[in-house]
């Protein structure tokens, strides 16, 4: 395989290094003129003569570069942080309130597979149900459904009933570690657990182990959740292809449930899971809920722990719930947010989930020339402004940046993905990877070989004007509401780093679900989820069931 790399002079990228070293000879100056194209620049023949002696040593450095093993966790000597240089990263206190009320266990346990954490947990702090009871359920339900979604990956059946069982002991004596306490849940199978194998989806890396447990495992296990099963993610997170087939979409089984996190919004929307951690670095978050109904929330870069993550891209990377309903989210997000003095891009701010929040005391924005393109579903988008005016809320009209090709820094994922698995690509194990397509990540990577380091800085100093745009922007409103698609809105806020919250909003002619989306400042969680949750009670999109799971 010739693949392509080297960064000199001009951040220009020269092909054929590998050859070139192969036959024992150097980069000549015919290589550099070739080169120049790719980096959209051209120099003189007496330019390229002085170039030589540096390009060629550079390889040198490269080949012992190469030479060193780089484990997929070891983070970059510069990180990316959201938050502007003058401007105070502060989360507002507010009182904590959570939703209670009395339940009764049904006739027919599987009825509960649907049913909120919260209403989950108060059947189990009243003993009405144990937690061995709900696991086994569930895991019950994950052995019939699991195989016609394709969506489980590994069981964790063994230590799923251990911990149920010290959750009922704890119980049992008072000892209430909150309301994640016996609760089963899924994670994706980006997030490891020492005891059984994490596949980050691709066929590479099926037999993988990784002897830890990631940051949100551990403080889930803290809260008294039940680890159930290790869920499926399109390979390395794209799509919903991975190394044992296609997810599914438990509203249309032929269609694929999007992805990545694509067992994560399947089997929660199927009712398979009390609730999952799904990831997002473009969309991966965002569009399973989307395609799948599932409510999904996507922190601030910064917010979670990505500690015994998958690396995809150090400075997008984050990881968040995927629910039933919004205030799932905020109660997975309360126990899993914060530093852990392991991902330095964490910050320690606080949050406190207020379910009786009043929307009214919030500055709500809506993305305005979003809602007037042309768009997929504007039958479902346009009403949902009219929800919230309904509900006492001014919208006021906002607008993404402009200023900036936002478009055009979309390989600043790409850069970061190749250099995260260089060495799939250079042992040529890529091709192992089930999709061998023009838009899948063995190809990408390749591709992205020839981005030139100048560019790549370029891009993220251009970003950093985005940012700051961004910030103008959010700076006379907490939250906006937007078309999940609209505008540059998916690209723009998983570049600056500010939290989305995915919702179901209504349904297609042939029964699949649409979504609509918010979006809050940075670290304002707690805003965000309390819009979400109004609009989300006051539409309840989110209690309908596909039939084939209910």
């Amino acid at each position: 395989m010739a693949y392509l790399s080297g960064i000199g002079l001009g951040g220009t990228a020269f092909p054929a290094t590998l050859w070139a070293l192969a036959q024992g000879g150097k980069i000549t100056k015919e290589m550099l003129a070739n080169a120049e194209a790719v980096a959209g620049l051209e120099f003189t023949d007496a330019e390229r003569e002085l170039m030589l002696d540096g390009i060629n040593s550079n390889l040198e450095a490269y080949e012992k570069l190469r030479a060193v093993s780089i484990p997929n966790e070891v983070p970059p000597a510069v990180r990316f942080d959201p938050v502007l240089p003058g401007r105070p990263a502060t989360v507002a206190r507010r009182e904590r309130r959570r939703t209670r009320r009395s339940v009764t266990r049904p006739a027919n346990l599987e009825a509960v597979a649907f049913w909120s954490i919260t209403d989950m947990g108060e059947l189990l702090r009243t003993r009405q149900v144990t937690s061995v009871e709900l696991t086994s359920m569930y895991l019950d339900r994950l052995k019939r459904f699991g195989p016609r979604l394709e969506c489980v990956i590994t069981l964790t059946e063994d230590l799923a009933l251990r911990q149920a069982r010290r959750a009922d002991a704890e119980l049992a004596r008072g000892l209430v570690r909150g309301p994640l306490h016996g609760i089963p849940w899924g994670a994706k199978d980006l997030l490891a657990e020492d005891e059984y194998r994490t596949t980050w989806g691709a066929k590479p890396y099926e037999e993988q182990t990784i002897p830890y447990d990631a940051t949100v495992v551990r403080r889930l296990e803290e809260a008294g959740a039940v680890l159930i099963a290790k869920l499926t993610l399109g390979a390395l997170a794209w799509g919903d292809v991975w190394f044992g087939g296609k997810t599914r979409n438990p509203w249309k089984l032929e269609q694929g449930s999007s992805g990545s996190s694509a067992g994560p919004a399947s089997a929660t929307v199927a009712g398979l899971v009390g609730f999952s951690i799904g990831s997002e670095t473009l969309g991966s978050i965002v569009s399973p809920a989307t395609r799948c109904g599932a409510t999904g929330l996507r922190p601030t870069f910064g917010r979670v722990s990505r500690h015994g993550a998958m690396a995809l891209s150090w400075t997008m990377d984050k990881l968040g719930p995927i629910c039933r309903s919004v205030e799932d989210c905020a109660l997975v997000f309360e126990a899993i947010h914060g530093a852990d003095g392991k991902d330095p891009t964490v910050r320690d701010l606080p949050f406190d989930w207020d379910a009786r929040l009043p929307i009214t005391s919030l500055r709500i924005g809506y993305y305005k020339s979003a809602f007037e393109g042309e768009r997929e579903g504007p039958d479902f988008d346009t009403p949902a402004l009219g929800v919230l005016r309904n509900l006492g809320v001014e919208l006021l009209p906002v607008e993404l940046p402009t200023d900036v090709p936002v478009d055009a820094l979309r390989f600043i994922l790409s850069a970061e993905a190749a250099a995260a698995f260089d060495d799939l690509t250079r042992s040529n194990r890529d091709d192992l990877m089930v999709r061998q397509v023009e838009q899948a990540w063995p190809n990408d990577f390749r591709q992205s070989r020839l981005i030139p380091a100048v560019e790549y800085i370029k891009a993220n100093r251009v970003r950093t004007m985005l940012m700051g745009s961004m910030d103008a922007v959010m700076d006379g409103i907490d939250v906006f509401i937007t078309p999940s698609y609209g505008g540059t809105v998916l690209l723009t806020t998983n570049l600056t780093g500010h939290p989305a919250m995915t919702v179901p909003n209504g349904f297609r002619d042939d029964g699949t679900p649409v979504s609509i989306s918010f979006i809050a400042k940075l670290f304002g969680e707690a805003e965000l989820l309390a819009v979400a949750k109004v609009y989300q009670d006051a539409t309840g999109f989110h209690l309908r069931r596909p039939a084939a799971f209910a």
